[in-house]
């Protein structure tokens, strides 16, 4: 069941599958519109509803369904972001990186095959656009090759996720305690060193990031992926927002706010690149 959403007249909400929702239609009733798939931050916005408020794509004639993360927006623990934050400073990797971007992957499939039964989801393109940890889950989901993509749009990107926890041991002071199961973790979700991997799905990739965001955490491996792709003839490219750093969206981030000048500029510079692509 869905219901319609105080975002705004035509946003819905609900659940696919146990995953939750929100989904915004397209203007048109083209029979082959194309459907783009969001993932959400870590950080803010840190759930679906935050980030299509932060992230609406309002450019795209398309379906837009943002999808919420296990242990984040109404699927936080017990105890909510408190709760949620122990679960990182206990072990990041092994209690939420690891775990929220495999339940995502395991748990899309069946969601989106819901959402398509649910709302009539035409069979048109299909793109995934992820934030943060969002990009891990994007590109997982993507991997597969179903539903194969004609685009990808990442924003503030995860891509190797060692680069992501050693950032954030410089911003925390912290020093991440590295065991062979987490290592193992970390070779997974290396989609820099997955780049040819990445490369056979075809798809036109963005990568947008924050001028001031961590240079070596999400920069670098950005640059790095995007020049892979291109070397192995695939389109791609680096777009940087300035006065941008990590995050599109104030905290707390896990309820709708009004749009930041960051976000404005993230929601123009993607949705020029996934109209180019799918329209």
């Amino acid at each position: 069941m869905s219901e319609r959403s105080p975002l705004d007249s035509n946003a819905m909400m609900g659940e696919a599958a146990g995953v939750p929702y929100v989904a915004l239609p397209p203007k048109s009733a083209r029979d082959q519109v194309a459907t783009v798939i969001v993932w959400h931050m870590h950080d803010p916005p840190r759930s679906e509803r935050a980030m299509v408020a932060a992230l609406p794509l309002r450019g795209l004639d398309a379906w837009r369904v943002y999808l919420g993360l296990p242990l984040s927006g109404s699927r936080l623990p017990a105890g909510g972001l408190d709760a949620f934050f122990a679960l990182g400073f206990e072990d990041a990797v092994l209690n939420l990186y690891g775990p929220t971007v495999q339940q995502a992957a395991d748990e899309f499939a069946a969601a989106f095959a819901e959402l398509r039964r649910q709302h009539g989801l035409a069979e048109g393109p299909i793109a995934a656009v992820g934030a943060s940890i969002g990009a891990l889950v994007a590109l997982s989901v993507v991997a597969t090759g179903e539903p194969p993509v004609s685009a990808i749009a990442l924003v503030s990107p995860a891509l190797r996720l060692a680069s992501v926890v050693a950032a954030n041991e410089r911003l925390f002071g912290v020093t991440y305690p590295w065991s062979d199961d987490s290592r193992a973790v970390a070779a997974d979700l290396d989609f820099v060193a997955r780049a040819r991997e990445v490369a056979r799905l075809r798809a036109p990739t963005l990568f947008v990031v924050g001028a001031d965001d961590d240079a070596e955490g999400i920069a670098r491996p950005a640059e790095e992926l995007a020049a892979a792709l291109v070397d192995e003839g695939v389109e791609s490219d680096v777009t940087r927002i300035p006065d941008m750093a990590h995050t599109i969206a104030d905290e707390p981030g896990l309820e709708p706010a009004p749009q930041t000048a960051a976000a404005a500029a993230v929601d123009d510079v993607a949705s020029a690149w996934l109209r180019q692509h799918l329209e």
